[in-house]
């Protein structure tokens, strides 16, 4: 017998109902606190912009002078102030904590939506995040769990792995000689991040009294922000997320090229997720991965391959596809990281998935489409003739129309029915806002690893929906359909 078999913390069994509960405190009410924080807020952005500012502007000088003397020629744009205020800005946001991060996150993850050297700055957020005391980690996970940490595992590094907006990662090794990691949450986080979110709400709200903001949906996102960031922090919850999507990956028998961490449960607790640890490296080291002699046409179509299932047949889908989020393992399968942010569809949203699919990859037949849209309450009443319906899919569709259905891609035709069932004030579920981001995302690894791929008419993604039709057509085309 181990001295690890003696361990048995709270999740042992699993979680209970309660305890997968989402605790979100009031986004909109006012404390004194408040106040004093948004002060520091704006005195820590403004200083590390000017600081930022002030050092780039002092090299521009000395350059400058440098030229005058005929020492060296000019290679300092003045455009280099920008990107010195976009660093200054991310700067302040690693110092101001969690909330900022997240920020950061957020805007690394959207390039479109801002400029290209605020999201190069940004992509800091994404793995150059402070790290707090390993005493700290050690002290939360013993109290977790309800033993001395080496009493739990046989080997604990300070170090940590990484360390996220959220919380920390360090590597273990249990008594049984697995290795593991274990991800703490950062201390006082969720009164940190509730009182930044009602700042924000505050601030949204004045944004959309100006003329600039009025269209914004400023205080809608930082709404969705408020609710996203609460599921986010509960761990056992993250951690449920993660064992149910990964028991899903193989329940057809395939996708054995594609995983997600095992769950350690004996070894977790309420701000503590303990699991199998991975080796490999995040889905955006294009160079590095080509080097490696991977099909990575192959390593894209297995992974959109479990997400869509996930989506349309199993329910719980990942909702943060970035490239921190998704590796490439050594041994050349594909891995899912890090649960915190997920959607589940109700049963008539995944139908309209499935039909959105199956016409995108099988027969391009749209009245498909706009029936899918009927069912689920999308279509105004008064769009009952044909005439009506086809100025609906057009309006839908959008520019799509003009390359042929042929050049409509999935990823495009969700965002742009978000957009349409907005101008039609039709009820909007978040996960299908979600699964057009990670549609975006799937469409960024594509254009990079395999640009001549596209997910809109791989039969190889409906293999486990829509069986005979995605054979057939695969048979059609020519199309592998692996493992």
């Amino acid at each position: 017998t181990t001295m690890n078999d003696s361990i048995r913390g709270p999740l042992s069994n699993g979680p209970t109902p309660d305890m997968l509960e989402v605790d979100a405190p009031p986004l909109h009410e006012f404390r004194l606190g408040d106040v004093a924080r948004l002060i520091v807020v704006f005195f820590v952005i403004a200083t590390s912009t000017l600081n930022a500012l002030a050092r780039r502007g002092l090299r521009i000088v000395g350059r400058t002078v440098s030229v005058k003397l005929g020492r060296t020629p000019s290679t300092e744009p003045v455009a280099g102030l920008i990107d010195a205020a976009c660093n200054g800005l991310i700067d302040g946001f690693i110092r101001l904590g969690p909330t900022f991060v997240k920020l950061g996150q957020i805007i690394a993850s959207s390039g479109a939506l801002f400029p290209d050297q605020l999201v190069a700055a940004a992509r800091r957020c994404l793995d150059q995040v402070p790290t707090f005391p390993a005493e700290v980690a050690r002290a939360t996970i013993a109290e977790d769990l309800g033993h001395p940490i080496e009493s739990v595992f046989a080997a604990f590094v300070d170090e940590p792995l990484s360390a996220a907006s959220i919380g920390q990662v360090h590597a273990v090794t249990l008594h049984d000689g697995r290795e593991a990691v274990v991800k703490v949450q950062r201390p006082g986080i969720r009164e940190q991040m509730a009182g930044d979110l009602r700042n924000a709400a505050r601030v949204a709200w004045l944004f959309e009294k100006t003329p600039w903001g009025k269209a914004s949906g400023a205080v809608a996102i930082i709404e969705d922000l408020h609710s996203v960031t609460f599921q986010e922090l509960n761990p056992v919850r993250e951690a449920w997320q993660q064992d149910r999507f990964r028991s899903n990956i193989w329940a057809f028998g395939d996708n054995t090229m594609i995983t997600a961490p095992e769950v350690y449960w004996d070894f977790c607790g309420r701000r503590t997720i303990c699991m199998e640890r991975v080796s490999g490296m995040p889905m955006d080291r294009f160079d590095e991965l080509a080097e490696r002699g991977l099909d990575l046409q192959l390593v894209v179509r297995r992974g959109a391959k479990v997400w869509a299932e996930a989506a349309m047949i199993h329910g719980p889908f990942h909702g943060d596809m970035h490239a921190g989020n998704i590796w490439v393992l050594d041994d050349g399968r594909g891995c899912f990281l890090d649960f915190g942010i997920m959607g589940e569809l109700s049963g008539e949203w995944q139908d309209l998935m499935k039909d959105l699919f199956y016409t995108c990859a099988i027969d391009l037949d749209f009245r498909r489409v706009v029936e899918s849209y009927r069912r689920v309450g999308a279509i105004p009443a008064e769009f009952s003739d044909d005439t009506q319906l086809s100025m609906f899919l057009t309006n839908v569709l959008g520019t799509m129309l003009a390359d042929g259905f042929g050049g409509v891609d999935i990823g495009a035709l969700v965002t742009e029915s978000v957009k349409m069932l907005k101008t039609y004030n039709a009820s909007v579920p978040r996960e299908l806002v979600l699964i057009a981001k990670q549609l975006l995302y799937i469409d960024r690894y594509t254009k990079h690893l395999a640009a001549d791929y596209s997910i809109t008419s791989d039969p190889f993604i409906i293999k486990n929906v829509f069986p005979e039709e995605a054979a057939k057509k695969a048979a059609d085309l020519g199309v592998a359909m692996p493992i």
